[in-house]
């Protein structure tokens, strides 16, 4: 065996050295009983520092290679979406500082930090896959331990309910795609990659296929009709969790699904496009409707993260390079402004138990900066220039658009106006609602600071640098 090729599985080895150094790091600073009088000793530190020198040294794109006989594929636009994921891994760390000093969690700090990087692991594993038993693979490692983070504050809230709920639905959701792929399998006699597309003919055992894989697929993306575990799920797990669920695992996902419609699907275009096109107008417009009937933050987030699952899929329908690199660049805005969302969610929570639109009434007298910076994410999420939200959008318009989906455009152009009001119901609750009982004046720990510095930084900063864009565009590839 030759043991170079491991040379190209560059960010999945420098992953696992960081898991590494965090089970011995934990082995040796969990709690003990006649030391440090049986605290733990918090160390929320060290996993930012890994996962920001880790992040670092896998920011310039390899060349392109296949290796392991096909089964590990790997191309520049692997190491940007990774890099993407990893950015957003590294702000949920800090966003989970203050989070993992409460007592109930500061000797559960290890499991946290260890579960999340292996769904990350899962998550490269996907994304480089050539062959559909390493995708299977990825899904499952990024799967499971999901399901062990979101039940990680089993005796608060609902987070039990909310991880059971998940890993029945994962259950399901799997053994559909599964069956999908027997079906590939058993019509084509392959499952490479780079093979299937000379035995897709698009019969009905195929077609029933894709189906099955499809719907496997939309329930990791939360895609309407296949929706229904997302706003229980996010609103019992934890909301650092929630974050980490909404943002890194559902850009992933996307990415992914987008790779193989090129790579396996493409003699079956006009199917794929039929199925995507109805999925992706209900998925904008029932997630819109519902989250107007919200009353919990993090319920609101849940359906708002569903219509923003159907706008990325705009970037996927038409199939092209211009609809990836809009895709990839719309993630990672989307991931800037989501968590920015969510470390206000989180430092609230934390300081107050509070979480509904009337408990975040006059938020703005007491807390002026956390408002403000909860403001501009809502307004990127929403898409208003100039902010980066308005480009992301535009861009994954423009997208769909000149992949020909012009009446599918419109709809989501209507649905934006629709996504600003619930967005503004925030920020007039914040603003202009008045309250008897605000949420105190408290001060954010350095951690979660830092966090919504970045987050800023990204709705600033990635709707003014072109750059980002076009250098994304430079590794965009289509069919």
């Amino acid at each position: 065996m030759d043991y170079s090729q491991f040379l190209h599985m560059r960010e999945e080895l420098s992953l696992v050295v960081v898991l590494i150094l965090l089970f011995l790091a934990d082995l040796f600073m969990s709690p003990d009983a006649h030391k440090n009088d049986g605290k733990a000793r918090l160390n929320t530190m060290l996993p930012v520092i890994l996962m920001a020198i880790h992040t670092a040294i896998n920011l310039v794109p390899g060349t392109a290679a296949d290796v392991f006989g096909g089964m590990y594929h790997y191309v520049p636009m692997h190491t940007v979406v990774k890099s993407i994921l990893n950015i957003g891994t590294l702000i949920v760390f800090l966003m989970a500082h203050e989070w993992m000093k409460r007592e109930d969690t500061s000797f559960k700090q290890g499991e946290f930090y260890v579960l999340t990087l292996s769904t990350l692991f899962g998550m490269y594993l996907m994304i480089s896959a050539g062959h559909f038993l390493m995708f299977f693979i990825g899904l499952e490692t990024a799967s499971i331990p999901m399901a062990a983070l979101i039940a990680f504050d089993k005796y608060r809230h609902n987070s039990a309910e909310a991880g059971a709920k998940y890993i029945l639905t994962a259950l399901f959701s799997s053994a559909l795609l599964l069956f999908g792929l027997s079906m590939i399998y058993g019509s084509t006699g392959t499952l490479y990659f780079d093979d299937l597309p000379a035995h897709i003919d698009g019969n009905p055992l195929q077609i029933m296929a894709f189906v099955f894989f499809f719907t496997g697929m939309a329930f990791k993306l939360s895609l309407v009709p296949f929706h229904l575990w997302t706003a229980d799920v996010y609103e019992g797990a934890p909301s650092t969790v929630t974050a980490y669920l909404s943002v890194v695992s559902k850009g992933s996902a996307a990415f992914v699904l987008l790779a193989i419609l090129i790579k396996v699907f493409a003699p079956m275009i006009n199917d794929w496009q039929e199925v995507l096109y109805w999925v992706t107008i209900a998925s904008i417009t029932i997630a819109n409707i519902f989250a107007i009937r919200q009353q919990n933050l993090k319920r609101l987030m849940a359906f708002s993260s569903i219509s923003q699952a159907g706008y990325i899929m705009l970037g996927v329908i038409g199939g092209t390079a211009q609809g990836m690199t809009a895709l990839v660049y719309y993630v990672l805005v989307y991931a800037a402004a989501n968590l920015g969302v969510f470390a206000v969610i989180t430092i609230v929570a934390l300081r107050s138990q509070k979480f509904t639109l009337e408990d975040y009434a006059g938020l703005y007298k007491t807390n002026p900066k956390i408002a403000f910076l909860m403001t501009l994410s809502l307004f990127s999420l929403a898409g208003i220039p100039p902010f980066a939200g308005f480009f992301s959008k535009f861009f994954i318009f423009m997208a769909a658009f000149n992949a020909g989906f012009h009446l599918l455009v419109f709809i989501a152009l209507v649905n934006t106006v629709i996504s600003l009001y619930y967005y503004l119901l925030i920020v007039k609750a914040m603003y202009i609602t008045p309250s008897d009982n605000p949420i105190p004046t408290f001060r954010s720990d350095r951690c979660t600071k830092w966090g919504l510095a970045l987050c800023t930084l990204g709705i600033i900063g990635l709707g003014i640098a072109s750059i980002v864009y076009q250098s994304i565009d430079k590794l965009s590839f289509g069919i």
